[in-house]
């Protein structure tokens, strides 16, 4: 190891030599306009006068930011704080310095409870896709619907306990301090031979952009198809919309071809009753367009090594879920502005 004497100017140094090599925290720092988050952020808390005395909070569009990170490396509260104050990379991307301080786990995960209750994520979300539609970059020319699971931490209960929970009832002998160390909302389910607990993430996804436009989410032994009406709206009529054969029925199909829908959704055999060779062909060419859906999911898993909640309740999983589809359009979005050439952030 080459050894140079200690300089006053070692961080700066440091910090240009990180700027040479392809940081996504900074051409997603440089491509997102996070100023139009601010209204929205910060309408989510009361104003407070600090004239009088009082630490100031830290900053609020700073600390979206944080949680931007912390789902992008889908890290714990604890982790995200050690990760901030350890990495020049996300203190640059968070706009802080060395001597600054750096917000505590419970400070990120007090900010993500009031976001959450206050449906102040969700409008992120919407906010974002609709700054997407103005740039253009939601094409329009038809829709995927498909779903991931969402895993969460399996409860250790008894077998009585889970077929209470299983019927929506809660153990009597269970105290309220027990109750809330337990995710009654998160759902077993088997597919595949595979068994999951946790959520489900129902997406919407616009075909050639692969943006996110909508979503749902839902416990895991929610079938696929019963959401797919929720995401449908107005827009869809004229165009096709995609989807694997858990879409399947004909109930659906009259409800598509009514709305002026196109249906390219998978057919599917039946016992006794399998698919024609000229079925298997057209379910092989709607592949071609459906494998995009696959992308927003190969991301996630990528990104994330396994898609986890560590939250308790429906609302905070929907919340962390929906931060990781936004992160996701974030992160899409960025390439997509690249391959156009241009440099006005979105």
């Amino acid at each position: 190891m080459k050894n140079k004497t200690k300089g006053f100017f070692d961080y700066e140094f440091r910090q240009e030599k990180l700027g040479t090599y392809k940081d996504p925290l900074q051409t997603l720092d440089g491509l997102i306009e996070w100023e139009s988050f601010r209204t929205i952020i910060e309408g989510a808390f009361p104003e407070v006068d600090y004239s009088k005395g009082g630490r100031p909070p830290y900053d609020k569009l700073m600390l979206f930011k944080v949680l931007i990170l912390q789902s992008y490396y889908n890290l714990s509260d604890h982790q995200t704080e050690f990760q901030i104050a350890d990495r020049i990379t996300f203190m640059r991307f968070l706009g802080i310095e060395l001597y600054h301080s750096v917000p505590d786990s419970n400070t990120i995960r007090n900010f993500r409870e009031v976001l959450t209750s206050t449906g102040v994520i969700d409008q992120a979300f919407v906010a974002f896709g609709q700054r997407l539609n103005d740039a253009g970059l939601i094409l329009k020319e038809g829709s995927i619907h498909d779903a991931t699971f969402v895993t969460a931490p399996r409860q250790r209960n008894s077998r009585e306990e889970n077929k209470l929970l299983k019927e929506d009832q809660t153990p009597s002998d269970w105290s309220d301090k027990k109750l809330s160390h337990k995710d009654v909302e998160a759902k077993w389910t088997k597919k595949n031979g595979q068994v999951y607990f946790g959520y489900k993430n129902h997406i919407k996804a616009d075909i050639g952009s692969k943006l996110i436009i909508d979503f749902e989410t839902t416990a895991a032994h929610v079938h696929d198809g019963e959401v797919f009406e929720e995401l449908l709206s107005p827009l869809d009529s004229g165009k096709p919309i995609y989807g694997d054969s858990a879409y399947q029925s004909m109930d659906k199909e009259i409800m598509l071809k009514k709305n002026e829908i196109i249906s390219q959704i998978h057919e599917k055999g039946a016992r006794n009753h399998p698919l024609t060779e000229e079925q298997k062909k057209s379910n092989r060419l709607k592949s071609t367009i459906r494998a995009q859906v696959e992308h927003p999911f190969g991301w996630m898993h990528r990104n994330c090594k396994e898609l986890m909640v560590k939250t308790i309740g429906i609302a905070r999983a929907t919340a962390k879920i929906t931060l990781l589809n936004l992160v996701y359009n974030m992160h899409r979005a960025t390439y997509l502005i690249k391959l156009q050439g241009r440099t006005m952030p979105i």
